[in-house]
Parts: structure tokens; sequence; C-alpha cells
């Protein structure tokens, strides 16, 4: 049905739905529909909200560039959530991002509303690779890499966290594979 299509998509609670359909501001397939319970098949779909075209997806999954300033996390503490970041519609679908990159990074940030493609892709037991370009404050030399490689003591953590893999890319540069997701890693 049609409001469900749009509730689903985040477009506010199934009466909201319906009250946007009714006021004819929804199309399917370039068509006005004003029918809320209409029937509609999902196979390649394309309906427009007030003229703006959404492809129906069962899940959303998007890349985000995450600039510095924003928190991974659906209630923020000191910074703006990243989730701000996105059209209204996709926050209400409830995305959440795939683990969590500190306030003061940079970078590709995966955010999505499945579920299990979340879990198994954050799950430490699944050791899913993830690779930062890491800038450093002074020039980084072999010995430094070695370190990480073997292992160094993480607050409050009992043992030493050794990197999956991490390489020299520049005077203050570091190519840095990390499997787990340990807060001050």
């Amino acid at each position: 049905q049609l409001e469900r299509i749009l509730q689903r998509h985040g477009f506010g609670t199934r009466r909201e739905c319906r009250a946007l359909i009714v006021e004819e501001r929804i199309a399917v397939g370039g068509t006005v529909c004003a029918d809320p319970v209409a029937e509609i098949a999902t196979g390649g779909l394309v309906f427009s909200v007030d003229g703006v075209d959404w492809p129906f997806m069962e899940f959303a999954t998007l890349m985000l560039h995450k600039p510095a300033g924003y928190e991974c996390s659906r209630k923020p503490m000191h910074h703006p959530s990243v989730l701000e970041l996105l059209p209204r519609p996709l926050r209400l679908r409830g995305v959440q991002a795939v683990g969590r990159l500190d306030e003061d990074t940079t970078g590709l940030l995966l955010v999505t509303d499945d579920g299990q493609l979340n879990h198994v892709l954050s799950s430490a037991r699944r050791k899913v690779p993830k690779i930062y370009r890491v800038t450093t404050r002074h020039a980084v030399n072999q010995d430094q890499v070695e370190q990480l490689l073997a292992g160094v003591l993480l607050n409050d953590e009992p043992d030493p966290i050794a990197a999956a893999a991490c390489a020299i890319a520049g005077e203050k540069l570091l190519r840095l594979t990390v499997t787990e997701g340990k807060y001050p890693q």
C-alpha cells in the first residue's frame, strides 16, 4: 500500500503519509496518486514527494563523507549528530552509522537501516578491516610502525591491541588497518 511505502521511507506516520497522498503531493511513475491504500508494485518503483524523486529501496545504505565536528550517534552529547547531514526522510527511516568515527575524524562513513549489514560490518568477531589514512603531528618512523604492529596498550584495555597492517605513506602520514573497534584506537 502506498501509505505504508511512504512510512517505510521515512515520510512520517501512516496518518501523515495518508495526508500527503490525499493532498495529491505524491506521484507514482509520474502520475499523481490520491489513494492511500493503492497497491503499488515495488520492483523498479520511483515515487515522488513534492516533485522530488525517491527510488523504492528495501534498505537504505549510504556512503557519507563525515566532516569534523559531528558525532556518530543518534543521541549526540557534545556535537551535532552526523545524521543531521541527511535528508529528514532518511533519518526517520532509522538509519545508523556503521561503527563510528570520533568527532575530530573525517572520512568515509557507512550509514544504513539494514541491521544485518550493520552487524556483519561492525561485529568484532568478523574482524572486518577498516583502513585509515592517519595524519600525525610529528614525522613517523619504522620503529613506530613496528610498535603499532606488535601492539600498544590503550586506555582501559588489559592487553595490547595490534594494528592488522600499518605502513608509512608520507613523512607525517600512515596507512593503518584495524579489525577491532576499540574506542581509543
